[in-house]
């Protein structure tokens, strides 16, 4: 036999773990973005929130009815300004007055001058924010409340309704696609053909690392279409108040969405047709809008947000949210990471252990006793 011959017949060398995942990796991405309904589920969400901030921008500017306003120490044009905008101005000598204008009711908000603002107007509430006021100028100013106290509640719910909605809307997308994807292949048989080439582990790993970077690449798209939104609608002054706690919520999107990403591929190696994927399905998406939930119904509950903040499956919008809000010690988000990144771990490995017992039964529902028991 020649030395060709010999060289060609070789057997090959097996991948190794890592070269295997991202290999997986690769394929995940590939198919994904390739997508059409990905595609354009992510340009119609970019749509949207551009829109939606263009929207709150130049919303209510139509309004017949003027709204009162006490200027104070206004320079000529701001108040023209104010007057072309379909405000009312009552001239006040002092902030006192000002203030004294809004208290009895003649006003329902003071304009001062604010020489950081964009447009060098500031809008104060008796006791919540002029949100509604402020819609009436084409560029947002810059908005407090009379009483030192108040809490800028329209804001805050704002921030943690988007928070909460893009986590669970990116999260819920790419794991729904790790479980159907798994799923699929299960019933296809194609997982003994890939089982045979590289290690479940590496199957796994490749799949959540894959689904990862499309669900962070969506998180920034969602950001960036944010900046803009703010930046066309005259907005950018909350860039400053978001850009913190944005980082610490992409500091904490990336362990969340792992945590949760070996959840779902964990729980669909259990099944092997779509139509049982309910049963496994239904706590996989209890996780994902447990955060969601918690913005919605606790964000006024100081215990509650407390709470969630170091509950590793809600802690990546509460932490954030409440860092937003001020209410937290310089230690709270790095303990609360430090909780999140442990519980990632354990959780990334006891779903190896599932998905590897599991991945090659077919038929009835697996067991998660089973599937721990009989690792491959």
């Amino acid at each position: 036999m020649s030395v060709e011959s010999q060289e060609t017949n070789a057997p090959q060398s097996p991948l190794s773990t890592t070269a295997a995942a991202r290999l997986v990796a690769g394929r995940e991405i590939h198919t994904q973005v390739r997508s059409k309904p990905f595609v354009i589920s992510t340009l119609v969400t970019v749509v949207l929130i551009i829109g939606g901030f263009i929207a709150l921008g130049f919303m209510g500017g139509d309004d017949e009815d003027e709204v009162p306003v006490a200027a104070v120490e206004l320079p000529a044009e701001h108040q023209q300004m104010l007057e072309e905008t379909n405000f009312e101005v009552t001239q006040a000598g002092s902030m006192d007055e000002a203030e004294q204008l809004l208290q009895d009711g003649d006003v329902d908000v003071i304009a001062a001058f604010d020489e950081e603002s964009y447009i060098q107007i500031q809008l104060i509430g008796l006791d919540e924010l002029p949100m509604t006021e402020a819609q009436n100028l084409s560029v947002m100013p810059t908005m407090d409340v009379l009483d030192g106290d108040a809490e800028d509640s329209d804001i805050l719910y704002f921030v943690a309704m988007a928070f909460g909605l893009i986590y669970m809307l990116v999260a819920m997308g790419s794991g729904m696609i790790i479980m159907q994807n798994t799923i699929q292949e299960k019933q296809n048989r194609i997982v003994e053909i890939l089982l045979s080439a590289i290690s479940a582990k590496a199957l796994l790993a490749g799949k959540i690392l894959g689904n990862s970077i499309v669900a962070l690449g969506q998180f920034l798209t969602m950001a960036v279409a944010s900046v803009v939104g703010m930046a066309v609608s005259g907005q950018l002054e909350y860039l400053e108040m978001l850009t913190w706690p944005m980082a610490w919520f992409l500091v904490f999107f990336i362990p969340g969405f792992l945590l949760v990403a070996s959840v779902f591929a964990a729980t669909a190696s259990l099944v092997s047709r779509q139509e049982d994927s309910g049963s496994v399905m239904t706590p996989a998406m209890m996780l994902v809008m447990a955060p969601y939930i918690v913005a919605l119904f606790g964000l006024n509950n100081d215990l509650v947000m407390t709470v969630a903040s170091y509950v590793p499956f809600t802690s990546p919008v509460a932490m954030s949210v409440r860092l937003f809000d001020g209410s937290t010690a310089w230690f709270e988000p790095l303990l609360s990471m430090g909780i999140l990144v442990i519980t990632t771990v354990l959780v990334m490995a006891l779903a190896a252990r599932i998905y590897s017992g599991a991945l090659l039964h077919t038929g009835q529902r697996v067991k998660l006793s089973q599937a721990l028991k009989s690792e491959n």
